[in-house]
């Protein structure tokens, strides 16, 4: 049986989340591996655990902590998923994109998703920040299969334009104004949780893949089907195989997340005001 998250599960989760916060968000976010300080910078916050929110899982990562942050980032309200979930964890990918609707159900108009990502093209250094500017999802499953709730979205939503040109924009002035360093790429989906071959690296390059991970492109088909406007950032956290003669570990990833992550913050709290700045 298909399992689906309908209007009545968004109902839910959203009076869960009302009990103990009133508030707008205008904004989304969602924190990758490693990535889960930005929250950090949040003001005059909420923080829910997601064990106490209607329909939310238990992320079982390493590096999520698992918490649902709202407040005032640069200003603005802002609501953080502070950790994700993932289709290798077991669940499906109903479950795994339901805090995404649930932000959506709260408010917010747009959704910033970040993650850690292994680089495939070789220019990609470790380190780097990169703005998705388009994903394949390679997982071999879709977040919107089974019976569509017209309540939520429509049957069939347009993936022409997944990350926002306009919203690439305004990441590209934040980027120049916080001088720091943005690269953009495709970003290759798959399901994980082993990291990939040599022999997959070599075939998603010619794909056109720059960037590969087991996360965002879910959340952000959902997030179109719901209407948001979706920016994307990935940290590369390591070589993809056969890039790198080293073996790839879950460690690894967070050690770079630990490192990048206060550049990450710098840029998407600037972001978050151009993006406020720019829709008032």
């Amino acid at each position: 049986m298909i399992e689906i998250f309908t209007s009545d599960d968004l109902d839910a989760s959203v009076e869960s989340i009302r009990r103990r916060y009133a508030g707008t968000p205008r904004v989304g976010i969602v924190l990758g591996s490693g990535l889960g300080d930005l929250a950090d910078r949040v003001e005059s916050k909420t923080v829910i655990p997601y064990r106490e929110i209607a329909g939310f899982p238990t992320t079982t990562v390493e590096g999520h902590s698992g918490n649902l942050v709202l407040g005032k980032l640069a200003g603005v309200e802002t609501a953080i998923l502070q950790g994700r979930f993932h289709y290798y964890e077991g669940r499906s990918l109903a479950s795994a994109t339901a805090p995404i609707r649930t932000i959506a159900g709260l408010g917010a108009k747009t959704v910033v998703l970040t993650a850690a990502a292994g680089g495939v093209d070789p220019k990609i250094v470790p380190g780097s920040i990169v703005s998705i500017t388009d994903h394949m999802n390679l997982i071999g499953e879709n977040p919107l299969r089974g019976p569509n709730d017209a309540r939520l979205g429509p049957r069939f939503p347009d993936m022409s334009e997944v990350y926002s040109a306009r919203l690439r924009g305004l990441a590209i002035d934040a980027a120049r104004e916080t001088g720091i360093e943005l690269g953009f790429g495709v970003y290759a989906a798959v399901a994980g949780p082993s990291y990939e071959t040599p022999a997959e690296i070599r075939m998603l390059r010619v794909l056109g893949a720059d960037l590969v991970g087991m996360s965002v492109a879910p959340e952000a088909i959902v997030a179109r089907h719901m209407g948001l406007e979706v920016a994307a950032f990935a940290i590369v956290s390591n070589h993809a195989a056969g890039v790198s003669k080293n073996p790839i570990t879950h460690a690894e990833v967070l050690e770079a997340g630990k490192i990048a992550a206060p550049k990450l913050g710098v840029l998407v709290a600037r972001f978050v005001a151009k993006i406020a700045a720019a829709d008032t």
